[in-house]
């Protein structure tokens, strides 16, 4: 009885050797993956889509920024801080979905003004604009910075595929697309 006891415990172990074994190289395998070179094809595709159908409602809309380098994302965290402006983000370089090529910002454009007015109204069918943008995104997957429980990203969408960003950081990627997008 004491030799299968100890052959059970020997299994166990050597079973669970192997599970963090196994563990540790899909770690150090999600480590090494690279980073997203450029907007995520999906979240390309639906850029796109957003564009075309706020245009059929008579609205033009302009994407004022999508992927982001975490050098070009450690510079807008500085505006307002050590640079002159306002403080426009709170997430550093690593932190933010556009560093992962999931996110867009958006702003209207009147003619040659472009517009952060989420009262315009410029099609003239008495609901804001910004609010029927918003609700386009969200129709096509997007998560609204609006909604945001802090502070509120308003020109701000993203698809996350329901990926968290340390998850991001610690190298796990949409299923959607290749990883080198």
């Amino acid at each position: 009885m004491r030799l299968l006891y100890s052959t059970i415990v020997l299994a166990i172990v050597a079973v669970a050797g192997w599970l963090i074994y196994k563990e540790m190289e899909y770690r150090e395998e999600l480590r090494n993956r690279p980073l997203p070179q450029g907007l995520h094809p999906v979240v390309a595709e639906k850029r796109d889509q957003l564009i075309e159908e706020a245009s059929g409602r008579g609205i033009d809309i302009i994407i004022t920024d999508d992927f982001r380098s975490f050098e070009e994302q450690d510079e807008i965290y500085e505006q307002g801080r050590t640079t002159e402006g306002n403080i426009v983000s709170y997430a550093r370089g690593g932190e933010s979905y556009h560093n992962f090529g999931l996110a867009i910002d958006f702003a209207i454009r009147d003619g040659e003004d472009v517009l952060w007015d989420l009262e315009y109204d410029g099609n003239e069918n008495g609901e804001s604009d910004w609010m029927e943008v918003v609700a386009i995104a969200k129709d096509l997957g997007f998560d609204w910075g609006g909604d945001f429980r802090g502070f509120k990203d308003y020109p701000h969408f993203e698809m996350p595929f329901g990926l968290s960003i340390r998850e991001l950081q610690r190298g796990e990627r949409p299923e959607e697309g290749p990883v080198e997008y």
